[in-house]
């Protein structure tokens, strides 16, 4: 079984999905559509369209392709990166700050300076708490300067 070819519309159509138009947009801009076709035709045959397994797998192909390009174009941005970062600490004078500033972004790109938070949380019962809200509460009123008390106001 052949794969059927899809026409210069078709593929049009294709392309401007992948660049993330809507599927109505895609077939307004590829087919030309008037402007007085009703959008709900334009939604339809725009359904149909995705609906031909060629098509739908040539939209497919492009979004991967795409995605494959992001992924090439920033591995490639971050080796760069990472090179110029390299070629500073090599040959960057001693006491020049350029040096120190990517040892420590090249440091940092390999997981040099990961944070470590330590915490101490203890399981304690709510009895636990309890009893100790109260100690604190009798050491602080034993602390404090007795108040004169005042007669009530008859």
């Amino acid at each position: 079984m052949t794969a059927k070819k899809l026409t210069s519309k078709q593929l049009h159509f294709c392309r401007c999905v992948a660049d993330g138009q809507s599927q109505a947009q895609a077939y307004r801009e590829a087919y030309n559509v008037s402007e007085t076709t009703k959008p709900a035709t334009t939604h339809e045959a725009a359904s149909r369209l995705m609906r031909v397994p060629e098509i739908r797998a040539r939209v497919e192909y492009l979004i991967r392709q795409k995605e494959a390009g992001l992924v090439a174009s920033a591995v490639s941005d971050r080796e760069k990166v990472l090179s110029k970062l390299r070629h500073l600490l090599d040959h960057a004078e001693p006491s020049d700050s350029a040096k120190l500033r990517a040892a420590e972004l090249l440091g940092k790109s390999v997981g040099l300076f990961k944070d470590v938070v330590e915490s101490t949380v203890t399981d304690r019962s709510s009895d636990d708490l309890l009893s100790d809200l109260e100690r604190l509460l009798e050491s602080s009123s034993e602390q404090a300067e007795p108040r004169p008390t005042q007669e009530p106001l008859h």
